[in-house]
């Protein structure tokens, strides 16, 4: 896909200049907003930075909910969070949109033995999202590697009866590392069908990670119609590069694998929203928001408690400077993003129902790190809304927008409603070694960068809510 990027000119912002401007910006916070874009960006500046409010919300989620897999206790404790903290914040209208969602249990068994000869290695394992689990004995056979589901569809009959370990890795040449996991991602998705269709009993899979660890990373899986549905697993970067070695050393080499993963059925959940209510376009909603559920291995900081204390941080900075959007700035903490979706359609829905036009989105999902820019659906003439603003979003770290790369999956609907799309780019090189692990804790989080993603999203949040209609 084409992308074409925008980048602001040098800001002509030096010490002396901040140094007027903080002070101008201290004695009137509690007036009326400023109309410049960079002035509005200092007030956010000067306010945000001297409180770092986007990792006091994270530690709290992190401590107080900790891990949010959809369906679990844990998201019925994070929608209750999310309520309690809107509404000590002092956000209008705080309520639950209502949404139904996959409920799948990890179990309390997860063991993978690799075999070969009279040798019994214990593998870093963990389930994949939505797999079954195995007979209580286990699955036992001989290994096939492969490094693509093209590979295991061409292994035909020698597959019956196996097991196949998909040994795609993520590209290292890639300096996107989302482009990296892009390619790579879809030996998880869809490893287990491939294996099925050609008869094998068992798909394991090398973790979606450039870190050199032994740290497996999970993710959502499908099944198809049709196709029997085999247990799916994957294993550390360790493990993979250990079995693959013995493999070759021992093409007899087997697995055994043992799980109790199960599918629920669907459980009640739900969104979270809060919002500034517009003054003069109340129906007209700009969204600021991220998901709120997270994988159960870690504690969901950077996917996504990371976008959970942006969005929240960026709107209530606006409410502590007192000022009064002319269209509704609302906070949106989307349900179920990992493994459904169905909080953003539940949300799509209830703008619909409510006679509320998605006039823009910004969704941050890609991490807490330090921000680069932002992706964005506008194109052609249409960028001529943003482009003025690049120079005040410049001192947050934004070196331009992307159009023609996606913005979130939680803002599609969103977007096919209408509403201009905008997704967070942070600095990407770190964030695979976390996400989807045990890794995903708080103390991979830097306050400061953090902070500095919800102050670019604020900043632009303000100016779209303030923008004349294109």
């Amino acid at each position: 896909m084409k992308h074409k990027v925008y980048v602001p000119g040098k800001c002509a912002f030096t010490m002396l200049a901040f140094a007027a401007l903080t002070s101008v910006a201290n004695a009137n916070l509690a007036q009326s907003a400023p109309t410049s874009p960079d002035a509005v960006a200092n007030a956010i500046q000067y306010k945000g930075m001297q409180k770092l409010g986007a990792f006091d919300l994270l530690s709290e989620l992190t401590s107080q909910v900790g891990p949010r897999l959809a369906g679990s206790p844990g998201a019925d404790k994070a929608v209750e969070w999310g309520v309690t903290t809107l509404k000590k914040l002092g956000f209008h209208n705080v309520q639950k949109v209502p949404c139904m969602v996959n409920h799948w249990v990890r179990g309390d068994k997860e063991r993978l033995t690799m075999i070969s000869g009279n040798s019994k290695v214990a593998l870093s394992v963990c389930a994949l999202g939505n797999s079954i689990g195995t007979p209580s004995t286990g699955i036992k056979a001989e290994v096939i590697e492969v490094h693509s589901i093209a590979e295991a569809e061409k292994l035909g009959a020698k597959a019956r009866g196996k097991i196949i370990f998909f040994n795609g890795p993520m590209d290292p040449a890639q300096v996107n590392t989302f482009a990296a996991y892009g390619r790579a991602v879809a030996q998880r998705g869809g490893g287990a069908i491939a294996a099925a269709k050609v008869g094998a009993i068992g798909a394991i899979v090398r973790s979606m990670t450039l870190r050199h660890d032994d740290v497996p990373h999970t993710g959502a899986m499908r099944y198809a119609d049709g196709i029997p549905k085999v247990p799916a697993a994957a294993i550390s970067i360790v493990a993979a590069e250990k079995l693959s070695a013995t493999i070759k050393q021992n093409p007899k080499t087997q697995l055994h694998l043992k799980m109790n993963c199960k599918t629920l059925p669907p459980a009640p959940s739900a969104n979270v929203i809060g919002e500034i209510t517009g003054s003069a376009l109340p129906n007209e909603v700009v969204v600021v928001g991220g998901h709120l559920d997270s994988w159960d291995l870690g504690d969901g900081a950077h996917d996504d408690g990371a976008g959970i204390a942006q969005s929240i941080e960026a709107v209530s900075l606006i409410k502590r400077l007192g000022w009064k959007p002319k269209r509704t700035i609302r906070v949106v903490l989307f349900m179920n993003e990992e493994n459904g979706g169905e909080g953003s359609q539940a949300y799509a829905k209830f703008a619909v129902t409510n006679g509320q036009k998605p006039y823009a989105a910004i969704e941050s999902d890609s991490g807490g790190f330090a921000p680069r820019g932002f992706s964005t659906s506008l194109k052609g003439d249409d960028l001529k809304l943003i482009e003025p603003w690049l120079p005040a979003l410049a001192r947050f770290g934004i070196m331009g927008v992307e159009s023609g790369r996606g913005t979130g999956a939680d803002i599609a609907a969103l977007e096919r409603l209408g509403a201009k799309g905008f997704g967070l780019i942070p600095e990407s090189q770190r964030y695979f070694d976390y996400h989807h692990s045990a890794s995903d804790t708080i103390d991979k989080v830097n306050p400061r960068e953090l902070q500095l993603g919800a102050l670019s999203m604020s900043t632009l949040a303000w100016l779209l809510a303030q923008s004349e209609p294109r």
